[in-house]
């Protein structure tokens, strides 16, 4: 169901254009040369989102992902970027990459410590606990689901 969802999510966003605000499709090998920074492979349905959509926002989501080669001196939705700084600032494990956060502090992440299966789970981890200490609460079996939740929620608003 995964690629799945992430086809319903995408077409649910296509039908709210104006609340889109995506960099747009990056190059296949923008995307590879993410993957060897981070030292990862990325799950189908992101890498699919990295290549269609790049990194951006859905109504007041922001969904972090790839802009350029300049992994260094970015900034938010830069996935890359921040993953990289995470790591350095608050021990970030190298087996999770940074997808989204919340103004709480919790970073929502792909789950790659112990990929068993294409896809990968997303998790919070919050900075500032101790790594043994995190718990890694699932919040999506993986990036399809994340997403297709994410633009549900974001159309409801809109709605309400």
């Amino acid at each position: 169901m995964s690629m799945r969802d992430y086809e319903l999510a995408a077409n649910m966003m296509e039908e709210h254009p104006n609340t889109m605000d995506f960099i747009g499709p990056r190059p296949e090998s923008l995307v590879r040369t993410a993957e060897q920074a981070l030292g990862v492979t990325f799950p189908p349905t992101y890498r699919r989102f990295l290549l269609e959509y790049g990194a951006g926002g859905f109504g007041s989501s922001e969904i972090y992902g790839v802009i350029d080669e300049n992994f260094e001196e970015s900034s938010i939705p830069d996935a890359i970027w921040y993953t990289l700084t995470e790591r350095k600032e608050v021990n970030l494990p190298n087996g999770l990459v940074v997808i989204y956060a919340v103004g709480d502090g919790g970073l929502y992440c792909l789950d790659l410590q112990s990929k068993k299966v294409d896809e990968a789970p997303v998790v919070v981890y919050e900075p500032g606990l101790p790594n043994e200490e995190q718990f890694y609460e699932v919040v999506a079996k993986d990036f399809g689901e994340f997403l297709l939740d994410l633009v549900q929620r974001e159309i409801n608003w809109m709605r309400s």
